[in-house]
């Protein structure tokens, strides 16, 4: 029974993982997808000084990260497209997060499995079922953000930085795991900065895991350990000073954030009460044998922090979830293997299981990004939420560097085929006149703005192009393209 239960582990997670690339293939449109590709495309044309990737300005960005920077280097010495990219970048982060999931399981296993090949199924299994509860084991509401790995949030995120920084974490959790070494401790620090400048909230996962991870050490670190460690912090919060494209420590007064992330408080019970009922009972059975478990530790400091957020309506450190929900994930795969008595590992066996399979119908909409609607049962129809339409129908006219000006939606597209919009479409941190930009769209689509005053907005942001749909208003100008639902892409006049 349990060499058939891990046979389905492993397959269910290949299954998972071919899923996950098949997506990639079709990578859908939504989010912040718009944004990453922009900052790629300015580092293909600039990797020194790439200016603000959306709007036409000499402005940092926290976009220009250490793993965008690698993209843009891959897309300049190829010249591939930077959707291909995008792919490429989403099938690696699948690879770190796989083996980053793999090497940390394998930390907390070591001691207690057995050598030889039958040790290495019992790990690899043990690793199966992490990778399925960190996809499925969430709640039956779809609960979609970047750095979250539920399955429906992982394909429509693959390719972004949060990907790559949550797969980073496990490798910095497992470094600090096993750290004994100075290279170890040093190597820790610099991983610890590349995740914080690659994706800010993934970074404070991190680092709050890194923490548990620390304090839930074994025996306890030794002065040498601390030294090193420290030395580690050190080199990582060098690399944080000096990072060259934006100033890390200025995103701590960066505003405009609470509202937009309000609503990871909203269903709670709805989003995560699979994870609550089987991956807190994991979490307890850890927590009974040792009182400084790390992933006990970990899911107790995300809590506090969550908690904090939502007592003081600092709705942003919401995204600290992962937390307190990577641990209990972790902890069910883990206690199905590792629980002493047999009779609970087959109870919680049997449970996660069951979790799984509820967990795998509430995303099943996910198929969706595979396979033809018409191809899905109605049932799994009905889950699926169809992606954005694209802007490339706009690039036979539009060419790089040129300035479009358009509402909000379309701004948080267009960049990412190598033009500017006059506002920004995401909140833009170091942007001096981003609300003069913001009011200046309103002001040229309101109906009430007179001409001379629409022409003014055309001129000050030097507009070669609008994207608006017909009743959107404007200045009458030349009608070039229709896009998807009407858009409609205008010239304007020299």
């Amino acid at each position: 029974m349990r060499a058939a239960g891990s046979t389905l582990a492993r397959a269910a997670a290949l299954l998972l993982l071919v899923l996950l690339v098949a997506v990639v293939v079709r990578l859908p449109w939504a989010g912040d997808l718009g944004i990453h590709a922009a900052t790629v495309e300015r580092l293909r044309h600039d990797l020194l000084d790439p200016g603000d990737p959306l709007v036409a300005a000499d402005a940092p960005s926290p976009y220009y990260t250490p793993w965008t920077l690698l993209l843009g280097c891959v897309a300049k010495a190829t010249g591939l497209g930077v959707f291909v990219v995008l792919r490429i970048a989403a099938l690696l982060s699948l690879a770190v997060l796989v083996t980053g999931v793999w090497s940390f399981v394998g930390t907390f296993m070591e001691s207690a499995a057995p050598k030889g090949a039958a040790g290495w199924g019992r790990r690899a299994a043990a690793s199966a079922l992490v990778l399925l509860s960190l996809a499925l084991l969430w709640g039956t509401t779809l609960f979609n953000w970047s750095g979250f790995s539920g399955l429906n949030s992982l394909a429509l995120t693959v390719s972004y930085p949060s990907t790559f920084a949550l797969g980073a974490s496990f490798w910095l959790w497992t470094l600090l795991r096993r750290a004994v070494t100075w290279a170890h401790f040093l190597g820790a620090g610099l991983l610890w900065a590349v995740i914080l400048l690659s994706h800010q909230f993934t970074g404070v996962v991190a680092s709050l895991g890194a923490v548990a991870m620390v304090l839930g050490a074994r025996p306890w670190p030794g002065r040498a350990a601390w030294v090193r460690l420290g030395a580690g912090c050190a080199l990582g919060l060098l690399l944080l000073a000096v990072w060259p494209y934006y100033s890390f420590f200025a995103l701590s007064g960066a505003g405009g954030l609470e509202e937009i992330h309000r609503s990871l408080y909203r269903d709670l019970p709805g989003r995560l009460w699979l994870v609550a009922l089987v991956g807190g009972a994991a979490l307890a059975l850890r927590w009974w044998r040792d009182r400084r478990d790390p992933l006990v530790l970990c899911c107790l400091l995300g809590a506090l922090v969550f908690a904090a957020g939502g007592l003081s309506g600092h709705w942003s450190w919401g995204r600290v979830l992962p937390a307190v929900l990577i641990p209990a994930q972790v902890a069910a795969g883990l206690e199905v293997f590792c629980a002493p008595r047999r009779a609970v590992r087959v109870a919680l066996g049997w449970a996660v299981a069951g979790a799984l399979v509820v967990g795998a119908w509430a995303q099943s909409g996910t198929l969706g990004y595979v396979l033809p609607r018409s191809a899905l049962p109605d049932a799994v129809a009905a889950k699926y939420r169809e992606p954005w339409a694209d802007y490339h129908w706009i690039t036979p006219w539009v060419k790089y560097g040129e300035v479009v000006l358009a509402k909000q939606w379309p701004a948080r597209q267009i960049p990412a085929y190598g033009a500017y919009t006059v506002a920004p479409g995401y909140p833009d941190f170091f942007l001096d006149d981003e609300e003069a930009r913001l009011a200046a769209v309103r002001t040229y689509f309101a109906p009430a703005t007179s001409a001379q005053r629409r022409a003014d907005v055309l001129r000050r942001y030097g507009v070669r192009w609008v994207v608006a749909y017909p009743g959107d208003g404007g200045l009458p100008l030349d009608r070039v393209a229709v896009g998807p639902r009407g858009q409609i892409l205008y010239r304007v006049r020299s």
